[in-house]
Order: structure tokens, then C-alpha cells, then sequence
């Protein structure tokens, strides 16, 4: 780890000011702490932001807010999001140990880094880490990659399981910076790699996560998150799903979908949402909806299994879902 200059601004307005293009913003530290190790980020200033006032689990008419320090653990525990948004109680619990569970701030899960082993590897090259060095995943070990969103500079998968579940659910993401707050709808949050994989999300120089609103949605009641990985103990996903149904009779009326370990970013399926509106919820409806999902797909040498195991995910999530009635 390199030398830093550590510093705790105490506002929000403070530490926006101090921020620079060196500068790294400590939460948790469960990502930034690793990255400082391996040298993969070397900033030269990290300012703590934990005494800053970005707690707090709201329950208003419009929704969940959730400011960027709390922690994973305490707002999957929260009543109102265990009952109201179980696939946001889901994903939380299946994200990580309990003890990184403990530490991780919201704000830091949704802007982890990829756990590309060629992200993480200084002594390889990285578009992401490096823009114009080359992406050796593309034609090296990939199975743990993305099929969706892909490009020729990058193939690294989003890691957060929190963000494939707020996806689904239409959430925004808060924001402050020099130019005052905003904000931006999660799906737009996150960029494509394109020709640019080193630009991850929609952020301006500065600029803080300080909280994440989740639109009142009462029929999320009916809602889960699946993940299948290698290890059930502790491992990113290999696939997930985020589904949530409305129902009338027999009947699927309106649907929310949102795969992980797919895509370079939290990846949202409109297509399987509308296969599914109007449709008899039955396992062939549930069979053909999924089909659409694979549509766009760019499978790798090792992970050609991907867009099958993406189908049966959502499958098997619709499958369960049923079951909770």
C-alpha cells in the first residue's frame, strides 16, 4: 500500500470540496481497503465520510430511503424492507459474510469494483485499470465474465447483488456534488463499457453518493432475489435474479426483472417483463418468458454456459416465487 494522506471532512459539503482526482472517499473500506493493498487504486488522499450525516432508513408514501452509510446488515434486518422489499432483504443477506455485511455502507456496495482477477492482477493488463492496455479476459479465463454489455476494450461483471434488486425495483440513486444534488435512476448510474471501460458510473468529479430511494411499490411484497454460485457459503454469483409479480387471480398482470452475474452492469429485462404481463402464471408461461432473456447475449470460450443458466435462474425464481403465496 502506498502512502496516503487520511482525512475526516465533517460535512457533506466539506468533503465535496476536498475531493479530488486523488482522492478516494472511505466508507467501510471493504472494497477501497483490499484495492489500496493489491495497488490497484493509489490515491493519494482518502477522506472518511463516516461521521457524516448519511444515515438513516426513511418510510414515506413515496417510497424507502435509505442513506449511503448504512450498513448492509442493518437495513436487511429493517422490518420495512424485510416485508415490504424481500428481494432487497434477499440480496443484501446473500452479498457477503456477516462480518463484511457488518462493515459495508450501501453507498460503497453499489460502487464496488469489478472482482475481474485481471482488474485486481497490477502485473496484467486492464482496460479498466489502464484505458488503451487491452483486456486479456476476452481471450484468457472468463468464465465468471459477462454475456450481456459486453465489449472488445471490457467483459468484467457487475458484482452487487444489491443492484440487480434495486434495478428491478426502478430505484435512484441520491447524489452531491459541486454543482449541488441530483439524481439519476440506477439503471442509468451505471455505464457501459464501450470503448471506455475505466468510466464505471455516471459521476462527476466529486461527487457523493448520499442516499438511494426505492418508489413505494406494494405488490414487491411478492418479490425474491436467487442466487446460484459456486460456494452457497460465501461467492459472487454466477447468476441471480430479482423478480417481483403482480397478480391478479391467476394472472400475471405486471412484472419486474433484473439478472446478475450477467452483465456488465445490474442488467434489467424488459422483454421477459412484457413476455410475462397478461400471461397465465404457469411454469410454460414462466419457460417462454425466459427465452427473451438471452437475447443480446455475447458468450465467451468458458462461459457459454451463461445465457442457459441466466433461463433456468429465472425460471426457478418465478418457480419459488409461487411457492411464497
Amino acid at each position: 500500500m502506498r502512502e496516503y494522506r487520511f482525512e475526516r471532512p465533517g460535512t457533506v459539503t466539506e468533503a465535496v470540496r476536498r475531493s479530488g482526482s486523488d482522492t478516494a472517499y472511505l466508507a467501510g473500506g471493504t472494497t477501497l481497503v483490499d484495492l489500496m493493498k493489491l495497488e490497484v487504486m493509489t490515491p493519494g488522499r482518502v477522506l472518511d465520510i463516516n461521521r457524516l450525516p448519511l444515515r438513516g432508513l426513511d418510510a414515506t408514501g413515496g417510497g424507502l430511503r435509505i442513506g449511503a452509510l448504512e450498513r448492509m446488515t442493518d437495513v436487511a434486518a429493517d422490518p420495512r424492507v424485510r416485508l415490504g422489499y424481500p428481494m432487497l432483504s434477499q440480496a443484501l443477506e446473500l452479498s457477503a459474510s456477516g462480518q463484511l455485511r457488518n462493515m459495508a455502507s450501501i453507498g460503497g456496495n453499489l460502487l464496488q469494483r469489478t472482482r475481474c482477477g485481471y482488474f485486481r492482477d497490477v502485473s496484467m493488463p486492464c482496460n479498466k485499470r489502464q484505458p488503451g492496455s487491452g483486456c486479456p479476459a476476452i481471450r484468457g479465463e472468463n468464465r465468471m465474465h459477462a454475456v450481456l454489455g459486453t465489449s472488445d476494450s471490457c467483459v468484467a461483471t457487475h458484482p452487487s447483488d444489491l443492484a440487480v434488486a434495486l434495478a428491478a425495483l426502478d430505484a435512484r440513486v441520491q447524489l452531491q456534488g459541486r454543482d449541488g444534488v441530483r439524481t439519476v435512476n440506477l439503471c442509468d448510474f451505471y455505464l457501459l463499457p464501450a470503448d471506455t471501460p475505466h468510466l464505471e458510473h455516471d459521476l462527476r468529479p466529486g461527487e457523493l453518493v448520499t442516499g438511494v430511494m426505492v418508489p413505494r411499490l406494494d405488490w414487491a411484497q411478492r418479490s425474491i432475489y436467487l442466487k446460484i454460485r459456486d460456494r452457497q457459503s460465501y461467492e459472487f454469483a454466477l447468476s441471480s435474479a430479482a423478480v417481483a409479480i403482480r397478480r391478479e387471480g391467476d394472472t400475471i398482470v405486471e412484472a419486474r426483472v433484473a439478472v446478475g452475474g450477467m452483465g456488465t452492469r445490474p442488467w434489467r429485462l424488459p422483454a421477459v417483463e412484457r413476455a410475462l404481463a397478461g400471461r397465465p402464471a404457469t411454469s410454460n408461461t414462466y419457460a417462454a418468458a425466459a427465452t427473451a432473456a438471452v437475447d443480446g447475449t455475447r458468450p465467451l470460450r468458458h462461459n457459454a454456459f451463461k445465457p442457459e443458466l441466466m433461463q433456468r435462474t429465472l425460471i426457478r425464481a418465478l418457480l419459488e416465487l409461487e411457492q411464497t403465496r
